[in-house]
């Protein structure tokens, strides 16, 4: 994938995987600016449940909007190539930033605050999520929660 260009968007490096995806680096060349691209495995592709399951992700991320969650951009296909265009984040995680040293106390209370306030938001939405990435410890950039969506409502939604 690295290398290729998908739509407008020109693939410069693999940054992360999960379970439903492999996440790339890749420039917006419509828009010249980087951003996160969560593409959907080949093998996917031909299973409605996990198509569904997919765009649900995508709808759900679409409906929260906050400062401590990444954004999405699109959900997008190209060439049978199935993807979320996301807010790319520069910054190390924070068991990057812990495995190097541990945080001062008022530091660790600040990142607690910013997480819990994201997980928050994504609640007061009624997504549930399993598993959470967060980026942008630094002192100058807030902590953002991108929220790995199982596309799951509360048992308040489901109706």
């Amino acid at each position: 994938m690295v290398g290729k260009t998908i739509s407008h968007y020109k693939v410069l490096e693999k940054i992360g995987q999960g379970g439903m995806g492999e996440v790339y680096r890749a420039t917006d060349t419509k828009l010249n600016r980087d951003v996160a691209l969560k593409i959907l495995p080949e093998q996917f592709t031909q299973d409605p449940q996990r198509l569904a399951r997919f765009e649900r992700e995508a709808k759900l991320l679409a409906s929260l909007n906050h400062p401590n969650i990444a954004a999405i951009y699109g959900l997008e296909e190209a060439d049978g190539v199935r993807f979320l265009s996301l807010e790319l984040f520069e910054s190390e995680t924070l068991a990057e930033q812990l495995t190097k040293s541990p945080l001062p106390v008022e530091e660790a209370l600040a990142v607690c605050r910013q997480i819990a306030e994201g997980v928050e938001a994504a609640h007061e939405k009624s997504v549930i999520h399993r598993d959470n990435t967060i980026a942008g410890e630094g002192q100058t950039s807030p902590i953002t929660v991108i929220v790995n969506c199982t596309a799951e409502l509360s048992e308040g939604d489901r109706n």
